[in-house]
């Protein structure tokens, strides 16, 4: 597979936010600290989670040995994150480190006292989970995709790429926080636009295996919401915007990288290895409320001609120019 390579689209971080730095040895004290992992994931073998295990590495934690890493895997359901989170807080663990905005809701239910590090989480301060971005106070802190806000934008590249779409269909999880949040801004922005939006709902992985292309309807074009749950079913979704014959936008470039036909938003991966160095620095004495809640550094934009030409969309050069890759 040929890939070339375009200018990279770069998001502002947060005021305040401290960058990553070089390598440190974390300490070694005689209890090795014990950190839980809230996840919607079926297994540990997802790039996120091993970003995060290669960011914790470079500062110098070992797993079994200078560290403890304790996994909770909801496997797609998202109401048995609190019963797993309720799991970590009773041990007690020393940290969790949640992965996707439900975790997060879970994990804050589940103790008010042991750290949460937020591996990617929509907008905090909107759903209420901190005070404010630069100073969050209480016991969460971490990374935010402040995924709310891309959904018009995701829809607005959709229109660009395929101008004579008119109806497009909305996946969304109607258990997840954001989602609210999320059909607004893609409401506002189909407004503008002049789309009509119809949404499809799945809040399980076995409610997404039951959908169908019939379930798109008259819809011209398909729109994915970004759900931690919808990224590790994936493959789902994707078989479904084939079988449709629909052009999709998605949230994360690893739909691209697997066929689909565009993505925009952040590198989550990236993320994850950055919320290592929240996990160092909290391990080391540093209070969650005091650090200052990050944001992504760059937002890829990926389109694969070869899906496109699949689906028989003419994508333009200058569309194209503007991707900071193109899977060819």
């Amino acid at each position: 597979m040929r890939r070339r390579q375009f200018i990279a689209l770069f998001g502002g971080a947060a005021a305040g936010s401290f960058a990553a730095a070089a390598p440190a040895l974390a300490q070694r004290p005689d209890k090795v600290p014990r950190v839980g992992i809230l996840t919607p994931a079926q297994n540990g073998a997802t790039p996120v989670l091993e970003a995060l295990r290669k960011g914790l590495a470079d500062f110098g934690y070992v797993d079994g040995k200078t560290i403890q890493l304790d996994f909770r895997f909801a496997k797609g359901n998202i109401d048995a994150l609190r019963v797993l989170a309720a799991e970590l807080a009773q041990i007690p663990v020393d940290l969790i480190v949640t992965d996707a905005t439900p975790a997060v809701r879970a994990a804050m239910e589940a103790t008010r006292t042991i750290p949460i590090v937020m591996g990617a989480a929509a907008d905090p301060v909107l759903l209420g989970f901190v005070a404010s971005i630069r100073r969050p106070g209480g016991n969460v802190t971490g990374m935010t995709i402040r995924a709310e806000s891309l959904s018009g934008k995701r829809l607005q590249l959709l229109k660009q790429a395929c101008p004579g779409i008119a109806n497009v269909c909305v996946l969304m999880n109607p258990l997840s926080p954001s989602n609210p949040g999320y059909l607004r801004v893609t409401r506002e922005a189909a407004e503008t636009l002049g789309i009509r939006i119809a949404t499809l709902a799945a809040g399980t992985p076995e409610e997404l295996r039951a959908l169908n292309a019939a379930d798109l309807g008259r819809s011209d074009a398909l729109v994915v919401h970004a759900d931690g749950m919808f990224w590790n079913q994936r493959a789902t979704i994707l078989a479904l915007a084939q079988a449709a014959g629909r052009p999709a936008i998605y949230p994360e470039r690893e739909y691209a990288d697997d066929g689909g036909l565009m993505a925009y938003g952040p590198n989550i991966p990236e993320l994850f290895r950055r919320a290592a160095g929240y996990v160092d620095r909290i391990l080391r004495g540093a209070k969650p409320g005091d650090l200052p809640i990050d944001e992504p550094e760059r937002f890829d934009f990926v389109v694969n001609v070869r899906a496109a030409r699949a689906l028989g969309v003419a994508i333009s050069p200058d569309f194209l120019s503007a991707a900071n890759e193109v899977i060819e």
